[in-house]
């Protein structure tokens, strides 16, 4: 049996090098090559082209090459019968969580007013917050954004978050269903979504939960750019309700020349660089599962497909 590669607009090569270091057996095939495909029972992708698992019979397991599964979800010829899996990985979750801690330090210490202000050669020192004075709302607790939480409260912010159902962590309030989100807004001094990508989420951050957040909160985007309702946060900006915002993710990446978020001074772009997968450290959680599949035995990571994540 094989395993098939799919990553149109991805070198993959990184990851069939790492597959066959750590399984020099393995039948690695890399599509568009040709194959037969009644031979493949597991995938490894990021962002297939829609439909194609249609065309393998004998497909058992399909597995995200990231921790995001909605490029996956996302595509309605999936056969029903198929597994979808994620990636879970503490390099990424370390990595994600010194992304945000460094657009949060950024914020309050003023580092874009202060680039501003070197250009246009002003000395002109503003008033800054101690980490201790500001609540982070993490929007959305899976694992990654567990993960982002904890840390950020060792470093001694307020943390608060909220989820579909309610989570048991440590020193941070959870907040859970929409009676409850409200409440959690109201409170973030800092919004940082980090929500899976499903048809509930879509265009979630619109004017009216902008609105919601406390005047001058601040918002970072390290999801989804289909969470976002672009035009609705531009005018929260623009009429000073929002601070700011730092957006790591988009509608389309890359991002138009001339799409309005690369001139504004009051928004930081990065190119979804937030937490980026390292083949090495993934690739064994991948052939733990391939052998797991071969084995009959439970999978790791499992989407559950209703929920979407």
């Amino acid at each position: 049996m094989s395993l098939l590669v799919i990553s149109p607009g991805k070198d993959p090569k990184a990851w069939v090098e790492e597959l066959r270091n750590q399984n020099p057996g393995l039948d690695v095939i890399v599509y568009p090559e040709d194959h037969d495909k009644e031979e493949v029972e597991f995938a490894l992708t990021w962002n297939h082209p829609r439909g194609i698992f249609q065309n393998y019979p004998n497909l058992k397991v399909v597995a995200s090459m990231g921790a995001g599964v909605d490029h996956i979800t996302s595509d309605p010829e999936l056969p029903e019968d198929v597994k979808i899996t994620k990636v879970v990985d503490n390099r990424l979750e370390e990595d994600m969580g010194t992304f945000v801690l460094t657009l949060i330090l950024a914020h309050q210490r003023n580092l874009l007013h202060y680039r501003e202000k070197q250009l246009q050669e002003e000395w002109d020192p503003i008033p800054y917050t101690r980490n201790n004075e500001i609540k982070v709302g993490i929007l959305g607790l899976g694992n990654l954004g567990q993960s982002v939480a904890s840390f950020l409260l060792k470093h001694d912010f307020q943390v608060i978050g909220y989820s579909k159902s309610k989570k048991e962590i440590e020193n941070i309030e959870s907040f859970a269903g929409e009676d409850e989100l409200d409440d959690f807004l109201e409170q973030s001094n800092i919004l940082v979504n980090m929500l899976p990508l499903t048809p509930e989420t879509e265009q979630i951050l619109d004017e009216e939960l902008f609105e919601k957040l406390p005047k001058g909160a601040y918002f970072i985007n390290v999801a989804r750019g289909e969470h976002l309702v672009e035009h609705d946060l531009l005018a929260k900006i623009d009429d000073g309700h929002l601070s700011g915002a730092a957006l790591d993710v988009f509608w389309e990446e890359p991002i138009r020349k001339e799409h309005p978020f690369w001139t504004h001074d009051k928004i930081r772009v990065t190119p979804h660089v937030a937490s980026v997968t390292h083949p090495k450290s993934v690739v064994p959680q991948i052939l733990e599962n391939y052998e797991n599949m071969q084995d009959d035995k439970t999978l790791k990571n499992v989407v559950e497909r209703d929920r979407g994540y």
